[in-house]
């Protein structure tokens, strides 16, 4: 197809510039960076944090077992525990804490706490005990402690005390504990 006479076109074909010669593209603007060195603080401080959380909880649990945990250092001192747990206090879980891994023979002290609750209940009165100064015989792991429990009540406005002879056999194994309990003599 001819163009119109009369037109200013030309016949020459269109030409295009080479690519080399055309002026490089305006560069893109460089994206921001993101903020590293701020991702970077708050992940230290957050492990920082984390750690301290971790050590708090650590010595918290340790101090806590240690403030709880029954002193069994030696036998005269888990022997007296005991008394207070078992007779005094009247606390079963207290005085397990203070007593030897497996068996034990504790019935004789069992039958005694019974009696003085069922006195306690028929007297309608409140028996005390209380223990005198703990012998403590050792043998290696092994060790027996004497005591005298004194047993006290007020019955009908008269002060009452029995006192009681009683034999430990205490054992060390993680720490000591009372294995055995039976009257003295």
């Amino acid at each position: 197809m001819q163009p119109p006479a009369g037109s200013q076109v030309s016949r020459v074909p269109a030409q295009r510039t080479p690519p080399e010669q055309l002026a490089p593209p305006a560069p893109a603007p460089a994206p921001e960076r993101p903020r590293r060195r701020l991702r970077t603080v708050l992940a230290i401080v957050a492990g920082v944090v984390a750690l301290l959380c971790g050590t708090g909880a650590v010595v918290g649990f340790v101090l806590y077992d240690r403030a709880t945990a029954p002193d069994r250092s030696s036998p005269d001192v888990v022997v007296a525990s005991y008394i207070q747990a078992f007779l005094v206090e009247r606390d079963d879980t207290k005085a397990k804490q203070l007593t030897c891994e497996g068996t034990t023979d504790l019935n004789g002290l069992r039958a005694l706490r019974d009696d003085l609750a069922a006195r306690e209940k028929k007297f309608d009165t409140t028996i005390s005990v209380s223990w005198g100064p703990l012998n403590v015989q050792q043998s290696g792991e092994d060790a027996v402690v004497e005591v005298d429990l004194v047993i006290a009540a007020f019955i009908d406005g008269i002060s009452q005390s029995d006192r009681q002879g009683w034999r430990f056999e205490t054992r060390r194994g993680d720490g000591w504990g009372v294995c055995k309990a039976q009257p003295a003599g």
